[in-house]
């Protein structure tokens, strides 16, 4: 039978005999800080390592670790890692660092709770005074208010636990602020902060009361009868344990007659989700006084207890204690999964950076096997060069008897400059074709398969699609510069010099347009596939014209090596309309092996935590009612 005002006692509760276990430090090391690396290891103590890193350094370097972590790629993962990384950074900085920097530091119980649970009267009640505002609209506390006696203000004023919140002395509406207020009444070395509701209905609220949580050294979760069992306060309560935050909970307003059945399904409750040793209160359905403070004896045994605890420096140290072991802990878990969700961006953005590679790899095939299948000899190309050379029956003639009208072909490109210009736009206009259609191609494949990634399709814009803004005007001017370098190439590395002394400009003019034939016919002259429906006799002729200035010998080096400069420009070209797509990864930020950094950060605080030994030859008995 749970008596009224009494902590309740059921299946998993914690009996109400003080536990009086050895709770104290081992010898010689009272009042020394294991966790800031300023006290030296005992010898032979675990840590005593030069190389072992103190708890708190760890800390930091793995929030540098989760802090420098991004989540940009739009994945399944990436919103919750994003959240979780952000939370456990706030709790380093609210609540882990600045209290392992001050272990004795008083300790601090934040009340949570539902709405219209009474925390805030709660709070005035335990204190004796209303400091926190009360009332019927919700939410009633908007901002947090932290209670502590006078004598310990100026260690929450400094505002190292939370540095987030701005101090205040004064009620108000702001989130980001922190209201402090002195209580006389209350024992030093104990500080109550009313936080705002978990299941606000202002998001700014609940996003609060979660972060007021995580900076808990005991976490006093406020219910009702009529409200116990409600999804959102579990799952507080549920994230409270995983984190290692001792919990106390407070039944509210609990009417008589329902007394021991709504005690012992509750009790039954924690015990199902692990909480069973948590300390249960059951307050009365009762009335308030006059300044609106509950009455003594419905809160006695409440406010005894904490009394006990307040009193007692090191039971407080062991709460204080076991709740950051607890969080350090649970630290693991929350860092794997972040390890996981930054692994996933990296793999993600390698397949949309394959995806885009292959896009591109398949236009630079297309124009290498557009070189080497005949296809640029064909149209206007090809009508040209007929032209520049001479008649259709000179060609059909040309390949039995090529020694005996070498000289006369020889001869034919001194003169006739107009069919060269011709023929050189014919060149320029084929290749400028080929270029624009390969790389539209690609634009689309890309595009494509990035909208069909779920990571991709935010980051492309719809003019992905099409090659980029000024693409044929560049191509053009590829072609030409090409056309010119050819002819650089024909007149420095042509090998019969005496030919390039004693002739035209033209006469290099049209050995450059052969060389650029025999490029478009990189069998080297050897007629196969759609060469042969081409006209087999354009590549003979281009051989003709070439073995008549240069040999025999040149004439396949010059073709390769104009085909190796032609390969690597459009290589250039389509790397540029590229990286438009790869520019997009790049800005998003995707960090290299950031899984390996985060866990191994997080194996340097592990071991400093065992190293440190928080909760050994530790017990708490004030946590008995």
């Amino acid at each position: 039978m749970t008596t009224r005002g009494e902590p309740a006692n059921g299946p998993g509760a914690p009996a109400v005999e003080p536990d009086n276990r050895d709770f104290r430090p081992k010898p010689g090391r009272r009042g020394a800080n294991p966790l800031s690396g300023n006290n030296p290891p005992e010898p032979g103590a675990r840590g005593a390592s030069r190389d072992e890193p103190d708890l708190r350094t760890a800390l930091v370097r793995l929030r540098t670790a989760v802090n420098s972590g991004t989540y940009p790629l739009v994945l399944p993962s990436a919103k919750r890692a994003a959240e979780a990384g952000a939370a456990l950074v706030a709790q380093l900085d609210d609540y882990l660092l600045p209290r392992l920097a001050r272990l004795d530091a008083p300790l601090l119980v934040v009340v949570g709770g539902s709405t219209g649970a009474g925390k805030s009267t709660l709070v005035n009640s335990l204190v004796q005074a209303r400091v926190s505002a009360t009332g019927v609209l919700r939410p009633t506390t908007r901002s947090p208010v932290l209670v502590c006696n006078p004598a310990d203000s100026t260690w929450f004023r400094q505002g190292e636990l939370l540095p987030g919140l701005t101090r205040t002395s004064q009620a108000t509406d702001r989130p980001d602020a922190l209201q402090l207020v002195t209580a006389p009444a209350l024992t030093p070395g104990l500080a109550f902060l009313d936080a705002p509701d978990i299941d606000s209905v202002v998001d700014a609220n609940r996003a609060l009361a979660g972060q007021l949580l995580a900076a808990a050294d005991l976490w006093l979760f406020v219910t009702t009868a009529a409200r116990y069992a409600d999804a959102v306060p579990w799952e507080m309560l549920r994230t409270a344990r995983n984190r290692g935050t001792v919990i106390a909970l407070v039944l509210d307003r609990v009417p008589a007659e329902a007394t021991d059945e709504i005690a012992d399904h509750l009790v039954e409750m924690l015990a199902a989700q692990q909480l069973g040793a948590a300390p249960l209160f059951v307050l009365p359905e009762t009335a308030v006084d006059g300044q609106g403070l509950l009455p003594d004896r419905a809160i006695a045994p409440l406010r005894d207890w904490f009394g006990r605890l307040a009193a007692d420096a090191e039971a407080r140290a062991a709460v204080v204690r076991q709740t950051v072991d607890g969080a350090l802990t649970a630290l693991p878990a929350t860092v794997e999964l972040l390890a996981e969700a930054a692994e996933e961006q990296g793999r993600a953005a390698v397949d949309l950076e394959e995806r885009v590679d292959a896009a591109y790899r398949g236009a630079r095939r297309t124009v290498e096997q557009g070189l080497r299948d005949g296809r640029l000899l064909r149209g206007e190309v090809l009508a040209r060069w007929q032209e520049f050379v001479g008649t259709g029956e000179l060609f059909r003639t040309l390949e039995a008897r090529i020694g005996r009208l070498r000289d006369r072909i020889v001869s034919a490109l001194t003169g006739r400059p107009a069919p060269a210009t011709q023929l050189q736009n014919a060149i320029e206009s084929q290749l400028v074709t080929l270029l624009r259609a390969v790389a539209t191609e690609a634009a689309e494949n890309a595009y494509v398969s990035w909208m069909a990634h779920p990571a991709g399709a935010p980051l492309v814009e719809l003019t992905f699609g099409r090659p980029s803004d000024g693409f044929t005007e560049r191509a053009e001017r590829l072609v030409r510069d090409w056309q010119r370098d050819v002819l650089e190439l024909v007149r420095t590395q042509g090998g019969e010099k005496r030919f390039v002394a004693r002739t035209a400009a033209y006469a290099v003019n049209a050995a450059g347009l052969a060389v650029t034939i025999a490029v478009f016919a990189s069998t080297a002259f050897i007629p196969t596939g759609l060469e042969v429906v081409t006209g087999a006799g354009t590549t003979v002729a281009a051989q003709a014209v070439l073995q008549a200035i240069f040999g025999d010998q040149a004439v396949r080096t010059l073709a390769e090596q104009a085909r190796r400069d032609l390969l690597a420009r459009v290589g250039r070209l389509l790397d540029e309309e590229q990286a438009r797509y790869l520019g997009r990864l790049a800005e998003a930020g995707i960090s290299e092996q950031p899984g390996r950094r985060l866990r191994e950060a997080a194996a340097d605080v592990e071991r400093a935590r065992a190293a440190a030994a928080l909760t050994e030859h530790l017990t708490w008995p004030g946590v008995q009612p």
